[in-house]
């Protein structure tokens, strides 16, 4: 079978396409021909070795990917042939609170090899259903940045009807917490590079944008927008160079889910913020398959749809992810690898 592979060295100059064997399942596993996987910052910074530049090589990239299901394991109940699943980032992370262990050794893309090949085998328990009304490309968006999304504003914390939640940026996670959010019926401001983009976040629903290029010290336009008060959510994605403003436009009791660091990952601040305004500053690492159902549910009754920026073909696979690097797309980026 074709799959990508990071082999002696980091680095997109160093990925690969080769040929390896396809594996049988074991008694407790599915394999799964993968149809479709998506893109996330997590995927390109594993391939360029700054996730974790230990990691042992060969290794083929990407957490997120659906398929259909063309062989069980003996001890394999609840799924059949021809059923369509996503396999989830954190492996063996079925609820409650995450180990160290499930963390740093049974996620997808790094340190187990990831969904960018033609087949795949994984323990039954580690893959969940997709609903029938989303295409291959919406599906496979799902395990890592929808989630994480949901964890955030559901899971981690209780979105309120008419909270307003700040989204930062038009990546994946940032436009699926939006589509969240308006669905639970809260206000969104949504913040972005371009009138283009902000034209897009209004289309998807957002009540408020900012053009952060144009308003760097978007903190004002936070309390005009907000009558003072501040936003009850901040989808928090900058990391060291936005989070000083976020402690400025979260409100009494509020809370920031830390979600990324795209524009670096230590910062100086001040905790009296933290401290006088009774912030929850949380850490959002994916999910568990629980919240995950929870979510397919959620969607499902809303008919919430995932926004794809651009489909490339399993050849074109370092095009899709210098794309990702660009920074310039709205909503995620999918490769197809079978019709």
């Amino acid at each position: 079978m074709k799959t990508w592979e990071i082999q002696e060295q980091f680095g997109l100059e160093h990925l690969r396409r080769v040929e390896r064997d396809m594996a049988e399942p074991a008694d407790n596993e599915v394999l799964v021909k993968i149809t479709a996987v998506s893109l996330n910052y997590r995927d390109l910074m594993m391939v360029e070795g700054r996730y974790n530049p230990k990691l042992s090589l060969p290794l083929v990239p990407v957490s997120d990917g659906v398929g259909r299901i063309v062989a069980c394991g003996k001890s394999v109940r609840q799924f059949k042939t021809g059923d369509r699943v996503c396999g989830m980032l954190v492996q063996g992370w079925e609820q409650g609170k995450p180990s160290k262990v499930l963390m740093r050794q049974h996620t997808l893309g790094g340190p187990l090899d990831g969904m960018l090949q033609e087949y795949r085998t994984l323990p039954a328990e580690g893959v969940a259903k997709v609903p029938d009304y989303l295409s291959d490309e919406q599906a496979c968006t799902l395990p890592c940045a929808a989630l994480t999304a949901w964890s955030a504003l559901h899971n981690l914390s209780t979105l309120s009807e008419n909270d307003t939640v700040l989204c930062q940026g038009s990546g994946g996670v940032s436009v699926f917490a939006l589509l969240f959010a308006v669905a639970a019926g809260a206000r969104v401001i949504a913040m972005s590079s371009s009138a283009e983009k902000e034209q897009q976040l209004h289309a998807l629903g957002a009540k408020s944008t900012i053009n952060y290029r144009l308003e760097p010290n978007w903190v004002s336009k936070i309390k005009e927008l907000t009558g003072g008060e501040g936003v009850d959510h901040i989808i928090e994605v900058g990391g060291s160079q936005t989070i000083e403003n976020s402690l400025a436009s979260i409100k009494e009791g509020g809370t920031i889910s830390i979600i990324g660091v795209l524009s670096g990952s230590k910062a100086s601040h001040s905790l009296i913020p933290i401290l006088m305004k009774q912030v929850t500053l949380q850490g959002v690492f994916v999910g568990h398959k629980k919240s995950f159902l929870d979510m397919l549910d959620f969607m499902e009754q809303k008919k919430i749809e995932p926004v794809i920026d651009t489909v490339y073909s399993f050849d074109k696979s370092i095009e899709a992810f210098h794309h990702l690097k660009k920074a310039t797309h709205f909503g995620k980026i999918v490769v197809r690898i079978h019709e």
